[in-house]
């Protein structure tokens, strides 16, 4: 099974349209949520290469965003990653 990581703030609308699309497709998920922390956001930054939310990683690969997320699933890519 796949692992999926998401890196959110609490309001953001972008990281609620991910949750939405990856827990309708019952994909579990963890949420690092880095609102006012300096540190996991660096992380994040390193990780992921991006600078906004949501940063998504799947298997160890960074993504992007939330519309990246729903381009792969609209190309029909997202479920054979998730397959690995």
């Amino acid at each position: 099974m796949a692992t999926v990581e998401m890196y959110t703030k609490r309001f953001c609308p972008f990281c609620v349209r991910a949750k939405h699309l990856l827990e309708k497709l019952d994909i579990n998920y963890t949420e690092i949520a880095i609102d006012g922390d300096n540190e996991l956001r660096e992380k994040m930054i390193s990780i992921a290469g991006g600078h906004t939310v949501p940063q998504i990683i799947i298997n160890d690969k960074p993504i992007g965003g939330c519309d990246d997320l729903y381009a792969l699933h609209a190309a029909g890519k997202l479920e054979p990653m998730l397959d690995n």
